[in-house]
């Protein structure tokens, strides 16, 4: 009897139970609360197969952030905010007295619309060093 709990206990320490070390361990946590995004975070996590930790760590790692607006060019949207409401109002006004009186202030308009857009679409602000 003696014997065998001797042979027990000799097995039992040359075994290493539990789980293995982690090479890499996680010590960080970070907490984000979400209502409605909860279930496009879960449907983008289960497509592939990934758990929603495992999902926002391969997307941080591709995700590519855009610099929020600059100065100039939030002036840039009050301004196309402004010419919108003269264009709605020159609308108004060619109702009331003729289209082709107003076809000249509606061109420029347009163009200064245009030339604003274009300026805020570009896609220059990845590689801005702030």
């Amino acid at each position: 009897m003696e014997k065998e709990t001797a042979q027990r206990q000799q097995t039992h320490e040359r075994k290493k139970g539990g789980r293995p070390i982690k090479r890499v361990k996680r010590s960080h946590t970070l907490v984000v609360r979400v209502t409605t995004e909860w279930l496009l975070i879960t449907g983008k996590a289960r497509e592939p197969g990934l758990s929603v930790s495992a999902w926002f760590r391969a997307a941080a790692k591709k995700a590519i952030v855009v610099a929020r607006l600059r100065p100039e060019e939030a002036a840039s949207l009050r301004m196309l905010s402004g010419l919108a409401n003269n264009l709605n109002q020159l609308t108004r006004l060619a109702h009331r007295e003729g289209l082709l009186t107003l076809q000249g202030r509606c061109r420029q308009l347009l163009y200064d619309i245009h030339h604003i857009l274009q300026h805020i679409g570009r896609d220059d602000r990845k590689g801005d060093d702030r």
